[in-house]
C-alpha cells in the first residue's frame, strides 16, 4: 500500500457520506477524481488488502437475524464440513480457531426462524451439532485502525 491507499483506508473507516456521490464527496475530501477513488478501492478489494467494502445493518430492525454458531470439527475432516459450511446462503463468514468448539462462523437470516433452519440443515449435512449462541445484548465497540503505508 502506499500513501494514498493508506488515506484511503483511513478515511473510510470513519463513515461513507450520505449523498447522491459518495465517492465523489470522499475523492474531492483526498483530491482525487471520483473514478480514481473508486478504482484504488477496487484494486485493494481484489489485493485482499480489504477484504470487504459496504454498510452494515442492524438486521433485527429489519425482522432478520444474527447468530454466531461454533462445531467441534474432528481435524481431518475440517475441510469437507468447512465447505458444506460455507455453502449455505445463511453464513457470512466461517473461521478456525484453536479450540475444542474449532469452527466458528456467522448466520444471518432475513427471518429468526431461519437461523434455526439452517442450523438443522448444516448438523444433517456435516452430520456435526452445531452450538449456537444468538446474541443477547448488543454492544457497539468503534473499531478503527490507523493504516501506514507499507
Amino acid at each position: 500500500m502506499d500513501e494514498l491507499d493508506s488515506a484511503i483506508v483511513n478515511r473510510l473507516q470513519g463513515g461513507f457520506p450520505l449523498v447522491d456521490r459518495p465517492f465523489e464527496a470522499v475523492a474531492s475530501e483526498l483530491g482525487l477524481a471520483e473514478e480514481n477513488l473508486i478504482a484504488r478501492v477496487h484494486g485493494l478489494l481484489d489485493a485482499r488488502v480489504l477484504t470487504r467494502f459496504g454498510p452494515m445493518y442492524q438486521v433485527e430492525r429489519m425482522g432478520g437475524a444474527f447468530s454466531l454458531a461454533a462445531m467441534r470439527v474432528p481435524r481431518e475432516d475440517f475441510d469437507r464440513v468447512a465447505a458444506i459450511v460455507n455453502a449455505a446462503p445463511e453464513v457470512a463468514h466461517n473461521y478456525e480457531r484453536e479450540h475444542d468448539y474449532n469452527m466458528w462462523f456467522v448466520l444471518a437470516a432475513e427471518r429468526p426462524e431461519g437461523i434455526d433452519r439452517a442450523i438443522a440443515r448444516i448438523e444433517r449435512e456435516t452430520g456435526l451439532p452445531v452450538l449456537n449462541l444468538p446474541k443477547l445484548r448488543e454492544f457497539f465497540v468503534e473499531l478503527k485502525f490507523n493504516v501506514a503505508a507499507a
